[in-house]
């Protein structure tokens, strides 16, 4: 495992025994401090006196968090890797049962399982649930990853084959909210991608400092950095290894043109601000140029020109905001049964 740290050292006990503790696998864990200004390297430190299992690499001036990944990397050794930030957690027995598939498929490249998020001391302990597997081909995955033009993973859930790890190569800063999206899209282009259903794998912690809560805070920069990390899809060295690469980044367009639109509508629909519907709706027409002539595009320009005048969203809109959020929930309950939606 492969932690990065930035002043979490009040987790990071909690985060190294959830790995040292994983049953039918020996782990080890790299810690990169990306120089804290708490008190984390003295916890990191304070660790790996405890156990020689654990490794620290301490930062003499902060790199951030693509470099502090990067850097980590560079010190894996063993058959599979978790990229595990510090204040998160892995559920018990999630490394077993991913390396379970692996080791039965040497074409898996890339594992992930059900991540749930939790903002207490401590995660809910998860119940039993049967276990079963999902196989993709690397070109399937993606492309139902472009179909929606989102990212299926958070990231804690996610175990790595180490031999993958280094085929693909070092995470991109120039994506610094993305690259893990773009990662994931470059290592599905060489192997195939599993998944372990059912259980809990990994618990993702909600509070204050998470860098999607004050780094990236609206959707708009969510979908423009979906964008800038679908357009790997474009390069010439995926396109070498995907002959289907062209008609996928393509197809990521289109599906963020029309998550525009659709949040552009719903926003309307509640009665937002429409600034921000406006600013989505020129978004979808800069990912697709086409999608201006399209229906729901033409619908949210006529709804945004009644809203600036000042009229209230109407009874209709409330039915469609109340449809759409229905839909949302059957996509959330597929997404965690098979991992996709």
């Amino acid at each position: 495992m492969m932690g990065p740290c930035y002043n979490y050292g009040r987790y990071l006990p909690q985060v190294v025994a959830s790995v040292l503790t994983q049953e039918r696998v020996r782990a080890d864990v790299v810690i990169v401090d990306d120089a804290s200004t708490d008190d984390s390297l003295e916890v990191a430190r304070a660790l790996a006196d405890a156990d020689a299992r654990v490794t620290v690499l301490a930062h003499e001036v902060n790199r951030g968090h693509i470099a502090t990944y990067n850097d980590g990397f560079a010190l894996v050794r063993g058959t599979y890797v978790v990229l595990l930030s510090a204040d998160d957690l892995l559920a018990p027995g999630a490394l077993a049962r991913a390396t379970d598939l692996m080791e039965a498929r040497p074409s898996v490249g890339l594992v992930y399982g059900l991540p749930e998020s939790f903002s207490t001391p401590a995660p809910p302990r998860p119940g039993w649930r049967p276990v079963s597997w999902t196989l993709w081909g690397g070109a399937e995955w993606i492309g139902w990853a472009s179909r929606r033009g989102r990212c299926f993973i958070l990231s804690p859930e996610v175990v790595m084959r180490t031999a993958a790890l280094r085929e693909v190569g070092d995470y991109n800063p120039a994506l610094p909210h993305s690259a893990d999206l773009e990662y994931w899209l470059r290592t599905a282009a060489r192997w195939d991608v599993g998944r372990v259903n059912g259980p809990v794998h990994a618990h993702y912690r909600v509070h204050e400092a998470n860098m999607h809560l004050t780094a990236f805070a609206t959707m708009l920069v969510d979908l423009r950095h979906r964008l800038a990390a679908f357009a790997v899809l474009d390069q010439p060295q995926t396109r070498a290894l995907l002959p289907g690469a062209p008609a996928r980044w393509q197809r990521a367009r289109r599906a963020l043109a029309r998550e525009a639109l659709v949040l552009a509508a719903r926003d309307l629909d509640a009665g937002a601000d429409p600034a921000t519907a406006a600013q989505l709706a020129d978004f979808a027409e800069e990912a697709w140029p086409a999608s201006a002539a399209w229906p729901r595009a033409r619908a949210v320009r006529r709804t945004l020109v009644h809203a600036t005048s000042g009229r209230r969203p109407t009874q209709a809109q409330g039915v469609m905001r109340a449809a759409r959020d229905l839909a949302d929930r059957v996509r959330w309950k597929v997404w965690r049964i098979v991992g996709i939606s």
